[in-house]
């Protein structure tokens, strides 16, 4: 498992409760969601591989 660093972030209560209802949508924490939400974009902005399309 890779390390993890944290950091602090700041959002706006309406952003946050957004955040927390689409997280509670998807059965994730909002930690979980904003991870699954970075990744996405690092991916798909071809920032990070995607190691799932690497094994295929």
């Amino acid at each position: 498992m890779s390390e993890k660093k944290s950091f602090v972030l700041r959002l706006n209560a309406k952003t946050y409760e957004a955040l927390e209802k689409w997280a509670s949508d998807e059965f994730r924490s909002v930690n979980g969601q904003l991870e699954y939400i970075i990744d996405k974009a690092l991916k798909d902005s071809k920032r990070i591989k995607d190691q799932k399309k690497d094994k295929e």
